[in-house]
């Protein structure tokens, strides 16, 4: 299924498949492709980082769920369904998310460039971490690769991406995509 070019709808096709892994998820305390993180720790990365990104950026409070250490599948769905309330509202569609490091962005595009992209990237490492279907789909790979690759020492120098792992020239845009932002394509867990 092609993902959507829409923000709002881009951020319901993403956030549902990564959804589908966290209710496939039995074990939260499995290692991840994330150095040092487990299966617990890529939800909990999610859900902590964006709303202050989102509060400091807009004035946007998401309503917040249980701990992640407490019930990981419902602190995700919480805060997944509380950021597709603000894609899907009417009254935030002239909003702007304003960061130093970003400049004044519509709301809709920072959250999809800056928050839907990661959580695409890490669905890959969730699906890794606990054996799921880790396929993500090509071109949406495709779109995120290529201006990354060309901002590569900005987003390496922002400490947020590991160091590139290098790949077949031949691999798929997915393993460029995955080798891209620091993890092994190769990668199994225990």
């Amino acid at each position: 299924m092609a993902l959507s070019d829409l923000p709002a709808e881009r951020h319901r096709q993403v956030a549902g498949l990564f959804t589908d892994r966290v209710r496939g998820t039995t074990s939260w305390d499995v290692p991840s492709p994330v150095a040092d993180w487990t299966a617990r720790d890529i939800v909990r990365h999610l859900t902590e980082w964006f709303p202050g990104f989102l509060a400091s950026g807009a004035g946007i409070e998401l309503r917040r769920g249980p701990s992640v250490d407490e019930d990981p599948v419902a602190a995700w769905q919480v805060h997944c369904d509380a950021v597709q309330a603000v894609l899907d509202d009417p009254q935030t569609a002239h909003r702007k998310l304003t960061n130093p490091h970003t400049g004044s962005l519509p709301l809709a595009t920072a959250i999809d460039q800056f928050y839907t992209a990661d959580v695409f990237m890490h669905t890959w490492d969730l699906s890794r971490a606990t054996g799921q279907d880790d396929r993500l789909d090509p071109d949406f790979c495709a779109q995120l690769l290529g201006p990354m690759e060309q901002m590569e020492e900005v987003l390496r120098s922002s400490g947020q991406y590991g160091s590139r792992v290098e790949v077949p020239a031949d691999s798929d845009v997915q393993t460029k995509l995955v080798g891209f932002i620091g993890r092994d394509p190769f990668w199994s867990g225990p």
